[in-house]
């Protein structure tokens, strides 16, 4: 870097939804009396207490703003924050989820990563509670995987990303599976596929919220989880078809539009995915119809 020009800025965002249990613990796990970091929270068709908790802790802290808008869809918020809010030329964006907690010395072990890995797009960091997070942890080491809780982009791969008109489907579930496909393809087809584009970093590291037997809320909620990991099963084969065809600039503004073609190759798994599977089909067939 040139004696005497500043670093560029890195952004933190946070993706929110209903999160008012956890979101001040995620926040207070970030730097938000940094000034080398901007801090932005989207919170995106919340219906709980969300936007008001965040509101609070801006009043306090300048590096950190609030953006409450009213459409859902997480990759429809990231579109919106990643590619058509923050400026370019930053150094790197963090991404972060709102029930995430950040262990201490994460974000800057992410950021130099891409100082020690100038061929990568992506740093990500692993799970560090949960029963099988030394299973994660390896498998992630391995597969150079990435986890949507906390994941950094570099600055200039953001700016290209931009420029390149790729976006992710609105209707995607999670953001970690496509955006690692695209920056290890580097916004091309699968044929340009490079694992070292995305780093894994075992330094950094993210909790969550663990599932709680004794409890019917966290029974729920992870019912509905793995309704969406089924959804999210099936959304990757045709997300798969398209980037070794035309890669990601062939991606359509919601993948409903191709369940059609896609649906009657698709039946449900054997074991514990079958009934998952069958509901993730139903509602993939309802969608579809719906269009």
């Amino acid at each position: 870097m040139p004696q005497g020009k500043e670093p560029a800025p890195v952004a933190v965002v946070v993706l929110a939804h209903n999160e008012e249990r956890r979101i001040a613990r995620c926040l207070a796990t970030l730097p938000l009396s940094d000034p080398a970091y901007a801090i932005h929270v989207v919170v995106n068709g919340s219906r709980d207490g969300t936007a008001a908790i965040v509101a609070a802790i801006a009043a306090k802290h300048h590096t950190l703003t609030l953006h409450d808008w009213p459409e859902p869809g997480k990759a429809r918020s990231w579109n919106r924050i990643v590619l058509d809010t923050l400026p370019p030329g930053l150094a790197a964006v963090v991404l972060v989820d709102g029930d995430a907690e950040v262990a201490p010395g994460s974000i800057p072990a992410l950021l130099a990563a891409f100082d020690a890995h100038p061929e990568a797009n992506l740093a990500s960091a692993p799970p560090i509670n949960g029963r099988r997070a030394e299973q994660y942890r390896r498998l992630m080491a391995q597969t150079h995987g990435v986890f949507g809780d906390l994941y950094a982009l570099r600055g200039s791969f953001v700016d290209r990303f931009r420029a390149s008109g790729i976006r992710l489907p609105v209707d995607l579930v999670g953001d970690d599976g496509l955006v690692g496909a695209i920056a290890k393809t580097d916004l091309g087809p699968l044929a340009q596929w490079g694992e070292k584009r995305v780093c894994p970093v075992m330094e950094a590291g993210f909790s969550c919220e663990p599932f709680a037997p004794l409890d019917l809320r966290s029974w729920r909620m992870q019912h509905d989880r793995m309704i969406n990991y089924a959804v999210r099963h099936f959304q990757d084969r045709i997300i798969t078809h398209v980037l070794r065809g035309e890669g990601p600039r062939g991606l359509p503004e919601r993948l409903a539009g191709l369940y059609a073609q896609h649906l009657p190759g698709f039946t449900p798994r054997n074991g514990v995915w079958r009934w998952f599977d069958r509901r993730a089909l139903a509602r993939m067939k309802a969608s579809a119809a719906g269009l």
